[in-house]
C-alpha cells in the first residue's frame, strides 16, 4: 500500500536541521558509555551511581544507522513481525551498551576491546535481524531493498565527535506554536564543551552524566529567567476556522498504572520502549493489547464514552532515590533512575483549524508526537516541549529543561499532528499517515484532512535543581532508551483513539461549532 511520504514543513532556521534528520524509528542508536577506572572500581560496574572520576577516563560512542525510517512499505501481514525485529534491533543497542558500561577497565587495558568485542559481535547480529526482516516482508509479496543490508555496521565515536543531542547555544530557543520545535547546536560554556556526559575543563573529564551515569548533563539546564522569548504567533484564523474545544478528563495516574511496553511500535513485545510509561485513560494498555481489548478496558476518564489510551515517558527526579523499578528492565536495569514524579495536573484537550472544520478522529487512531530517539535521529521530529508557570507564552524550550523560578513548576506540553490521510489508523513508520498543519496558514496538505488536535498539559512540582562546578544536582529527566542520554528532546507522547457511543462525532460537532464542551 502506497504511503504518503510529504515531509513536515519547519522554520526556515531550521530547515537545514530538518533536512538533514532520521525518521524517528525503531532499529537505530548511538551508544554512550563513560568509562572511569580507578583502583577501587570493579571492572563490571554497570549503570552504577555517581561514578568516579580518573585521569584515564574516556568516552566511547557507537552510532548505529536507524533501519525502521527505511521501512516505509511494509505490508500489513508482514508488521508484525517486522516490529518485533525492529525492536530485537533496539534489544541489542540496549545490551551493548551496557556492556560499554560494564567493561571500562577492559576497555582502558586494549584499544581494540569496543571494536572487537562489541561493535564487530553487534554489526553480526544486526545484520542477522536485518536478514530476518527482509523474509518477513518477501513472504508476503512485499519488496525488500537488499541496501538496507549495509545499514548493519556501527561506527564508534569520541566524546568531540557527537553532539550528544543537540543542545541549544546561550539558552535560546526557536519554537513554533503548532508543535514543531527544531533547534541545533551545541551549548558553549565558559569554554568547556559538554558532551556525551562529560565536561571537559583543564585537560580533566569527570563525570556529569546523571545518577546512572547517562544523562542528563549540566548543559541540558537552562535557567528559564535568562531566556529571551522565542514563543512564536499562532495562525491567523479563516472564515471556516474550527474554534471550540473539547476537554476530556482523566486524572494523573495516581494509581500508576505503569508498563515499559509500546503497543503502538512494539506489538507483542514485553519491554518494547526500555523505558516506563505513565497511562491516563484505557486501564488495559500492554504490548499485547488489541482494539478489542481497548473496547474492554475500562477508562480513568470521567467521561466513560473516552476509552482512548494517552501515554508519556515518566519523569524523575534524581537525587540519589530509587524506586519500584530501581532492578527491572525498563528502569534501573536499563539506566532509568530516581524517583518517579506523578503530574499535580493533567490536561487533555482537542482544539481546531484556524483555517477549517475537522473531521472526527476515526475509530483506533494511532498518532505519536515527538521523537524518543533525536539524540541519534537528530531534531527534525523533535516536538518537545518545556516551560514553566508563568513562562508558557513566553518561553518554549525543546533541547533543554527549564530550571523554574521559586514558586513555579515545570510544565511539559505536547501538541500533536493534526491532519489526517483520510484512510489509515496507523502506518509502517508511524508517522506518515498523519502530519502537522502548515505552520503559517494552519492548512493541511494535499490528501489530508483536519481532524481535532489533541494538546495535552502536565505540570510538575520539582524542586529545581542546581549546577555546581560545571555538574548538575538533584537533575530530573523524562525516561528513554538508554543510550539516547535522557536528553529533553527525546521527549514525546502516545495516543490511541477509542471512544464509544458516538463520542469522537461529538468532539468533532462541538469544535466546529464553536462551543467549549467537556
Amino acid at each position: 500500500m502506497g504511503r504518503n511520504t510529504r515531509k513536515r514543513r519547519t522554520p526556515l532556521a531550521t530547515k537545514a536541521i530538518a533536512a538533514s534528520a532520521a525518521l524517528a524509528l525503531g532499529g537505530g542508536g548511538l551508544i554512550w558509555a563513560n568509562f572511569y577506572a580507578s583502583a577501587h572500581e570493579s571492572s563490571n560496574q554497570s549503570w552504577g551511581g555517581n561514578q568516579t572520576k580518573a585521569a584515564t577516563a574516556q568516552v566511547a560512542t557507537i552510532s548505529c544507522p536507524d533501519v525502521g525510517q527505511k521501512l516505509t512499505n511494509v505490508p500489513n501481514q508482514a508488521r508484525q513481525g517486522v516490529a518485533m525485529e525492529l525492536s530485537n534491533l533496539d534489544k541489542q543497542i540496549t545490551e551493548a551498551y551496557s556492556r560499554l558500561a560494564s567493561t571500562r577497565q577492559s576497555q582502558t587495558n586494549d584499544p581494540s576491546f569496543v571494536q572487537n568485542a562489541i561493535v564487530g559481535p553487534l554489526k553480526e547480529k544486526r545484520a542477522a535481524t536485518i536478514d530476518r526482516i527482509r523474509i518477513d516482508i518477501q513472504r508476503v509479496g512485499g519488496s525488500f531493498d537488499n541496501s538496507l543490508k549495509q545499514l548493519a555496521a556501527c561506527t564508534t565515536q569520541t566524546a568531540n565527535q557527537t553532539t550528544a543531542g543537540g543542545q541549544q547555544q546561550n539558552g535560546g530557543q526557536t519554537q513554533n506554536t503548532g508543535g514543531q520545535q527544531q533547534t541545533g547546536g551545541q551549548q558553549q560554556t565558559g569554554g568547556q564543551q559538554q558532551a556525551g556526559g562529560q565536561q571537559q575543563a583543564g585537560g580533566q573529564q569527570q563525570n556529569v552524566g546523571g545518577q546512572a551515569g547517562n544523562g542528563p548533563v549540566a548543559a541540558d539546564f537552562v535557567d528559564i529567567t535568562k531566556v529571551a522569548p522565542n514563543v512564536q504567533g499562532k495562525p491567523a484564523r479563516t472564515g471556516n476556522a474550527s474554534t471550540g474545544s473539547f476537554t476530556t478528563r482523566c486524572g494523573v495516574n495516581a494509581n500508576k498504572n505503569h508498563n515499559t511496553d509500546n503497543v503502538i511500535v512494539a506489538p507483542g513485545v514485553a519491554n518494547g520502549a526500555h523505558h516506563l510509561h505513565d497511562y491516563v485513560g484505557n486501564q488495559k494498555v500492554n504490548a499485547f493489547s488489541s482494539n478489542q481489548t481497548f473496547l474492554q478496558g475500562g477508562t480513568s476518564c470521567q467521561n466513560k464514552s473516552d476509552l482512548s489510551s494517552y501515554y508519556w515517558p515518566v519523569v524523575r527526579v534524581q537525587d540519589g532515590t530509587q524506586d519500584f523499578d530501581q532492578n527491572k528492565d525498563g528502569g534501573g536495569k536499563e539506566g532509568n533512575v530516581g524517583k518517579i514524579l506523578t503530574p499535580v495536573s493533567a490536561q487533555i484537550k482537542y482544539v481546531g483549524s484556524p483555517a477549517s472544520k475537522v473531521v472526527a478522529m476515526p475509530q483506533f487512531l494511532r498518532i505519536i508526537t515527538g521523537d524518543a530517539k533525536t539524540t541519534t535521529n537528530g531534531l527534525a521530529n523533535a516536538n518537545a516541549h518545556w516551560s514553566c508557570t508563568g513562562f508558557e507564552n513566553k518561553v518554549q524550550l525543546t533541547s533543554q529543561y527549564p530550571i523554574c523560578p521559586q514558586g513555579s513548576k515545570v510544565v511539559r506540553t505536547f501538541a500533536f499532528q493534526s491532519c489526517w490521510d483520510g484512510q489509515n489508523i496507523d502506518s509502517a513508520n508511524h508517522r506518515t499517515h498523519v502530519a502537522f498543519a502548515d505552520p503559517a496558514s494552519g492548512v493541511c496538505g494535499n490528501g489530508f484532512k483536519a481532524i481535532p488536535q489533541l494538546k495535552m498539559r502536565l505540570v510538575y512540582d520539582i524542586t529545581p535543581p542546581t549546577i555546581q562546578n560545571g555538574q548538575v544536582k538533584n537533575a530530573y529527566a523524562v525516561d528513554g532508551f538508554p543510550e539516547q542520554l535522557h536528553k529533553p528532546a527525546t521527549d514525546h507522547d502516545d495516543f490511541i483513539s477509542v471512544t464509544t457511543n458516538g463520542l469522537a462525532n461529538k468532539i468533532a460537532n462541538c469544535i466546529n461549532n464553536g462551543q467549549r464542551c467537556a
